[in-house]
């Protein structure tokens, strides 16, 4: 064979691999637009079998029909002035599968002249993965609209608490100005409150802060991330957001318990019911919150059945399982025991975390006291105070016992009403 021949032989062998090989469908149509050559890509992109299904039909076989009469009048104007373009810019293109199946697309066109006439040629690429994740970037879009508008509303309603305790605070104080026959009594008022104030200040401006800083970091950094290899880090964020509004629902709800304890609106309604049970679910609930390798044990001794408000014991118990969890180690264990008998119902808690200095134990039930060891953790100083609430609502005792670096212990004791179960 003549090396010319041989240089033709190659160049056309490359040819055919780039034209098979391409990661994208190719169709080439003659100035009628009927269908001359097409790639195994474009084949595979709108299911048919064979090349023979397609040579000779005209390139409407490849677009939904709804769209033929504007395509006739928009190939025509293509032919008449062929050049390299992208088709259908600002609108949605759709190709038609074999089966009826219609499917996103982008498509190029190019052209060319030989000997047998002139020729257009169109690359076509599926956008249908495209397409889906930009739906998906615009619900999280949207979800993160949802979160503003909620996050919105929980700062307004958090306003309109602390005005309210504001308003409280500032109406003792000026009763205890007043108060000129009580003055050592009405001195000592002014301090407690006073301190108390500053306490709220203090992890108000920690607690509220902090939570909505990460909010709005997140959120500025989520308009950053556009891209779809990027989904990880938005997911990241999201999450991120979505934590910091749980922990301002939780801040608010406290100071809600708070308000309604002051304001005398929790009524106490016991029922019957196996305590057994209510604590071993409980515990397997508090343990899917627990830092990794931490264990939660609990075992009970006695009568199963008590009368008491579970609604109230629920929370007291939800309240000290959380702080013996956020307070202790990873690997560490916490003990829940309970003991019933006819009139009485025990409980004990313990962990083996951080414990409470001296000092700070006189304090431990005030409102918004957090002990010192405990600056860089979160919380609100009131879920102890709370408790002791709760507690006196149910006309039970609580007492506790602590050493700083080796754990906690809280005991619980309740008088109940004999019963048969």
């Amino acid at each position: 064979m003549p090396h010319k021949d041989i240089q033709l032989q190659d160049e056309k062998d490359r040819f055919e691999a780039l034209f098979e090989f391409a990661s994208m469908g190719i169709v080439v149509t003659d100035d009628k637009a009927r269908i001359q050559i097409v790639n195994q890509f474009l084949l595979t992109q709108f299911g048919y079998n064979e090349v023979e299904e397609l040579l000779g039909k005209p390139i409407e076989i490849l677009i939904p029909r709804r769209y033929n009469t504007a395509h006739h009048a928009h190939r025509d104007h293509y032919i008449e002035n062929p050049g390299r373009r992208m088709m259908g810019v600002g609108r949605e293109l759709f190709g038609l599968k074999k089966d009826g199946a219609e499917f996103p697309v982008e498509v190029s066109l190019s052209n060319y002249e030989s000997s047998k006439g002139k020729f257009v040629i169109a690359f076509v690429v599926d956008t249908t993965l495209r397409k889906q994740n930009d739906d998906r970037m615009l619900e999280q879009k949207e979800m993160l609209e949802e979160n503003n508008r909620k996050i919105e509303e929980l700062n307004n309603a958090l306003e309109e608490k602390v005005d309210l305790r504001t308003s409280q605070l500032q109406q003792a104080l000026e009763q205890i100005e007043a108060s000129r026959d009580e003055l050592t009594k009405a001195l000592s008022k002014e301090k407690e409150l006073g301190d108390m104030k500053s306490r709220f200040v203090s992890m108000a401006s920690h607690e509220f802060r902090t939570p909505l800083s990460t909010i709005l970091s997140s959120a500025s950094l989520l308009a950053k991330y556009t891209e779809s290899a990027e989904q990880d880090k938005r997911n990241k964020h999201i999450l991120r957001i979505k934590n910091s509004v749980n922990n301002l629902t939780d801040i608010l709800n406290e100071f809600l318990s708070i308000g309604k304890i002051e304001d005398g609106r929790i009524e106490v309604r016991n029922t019957i019911f196996n305590v057994r049970e209510f604590l071993d679910n409980l515990c397997h609930e508090m343990q899917a919150n627990a830092k990794p390798r931490q264990k939660i044990v609990y075992d009970h001794k006695g009568e199963e059945w008590i009368d008491l408000d579970a609604t109230l014991l629920r929370n007291i118990i939800f309240n000290l399982l959380s702080n013996a969890i956020k307070f202790s180690q990873e690997d560490g264990v916490i003990e829940l025991h309970s003991e019933a008998g006819r009139d009485y119902f025990k409980l004990q808690i313990a962990d083996n975390g951080i414990g409470i200095s001296a000092e700070d134990q006189a304090h431990l039930f005030e409102r918004f006291f957090r002990a010192s060891n405990v600056t860089n953790i979160q919380g609100t100083g009131l879920g102890l105070h709370i408790v002791s609430k709760y507690v006196e609502l149910l006309n039970g005792s609580i007492t506790f016992e602590s050493k700083l670096e080796h754990g906690t212990k809280f005991l619980l004791a309740f008088q109940i009403s004999p019963h048969n179960a």
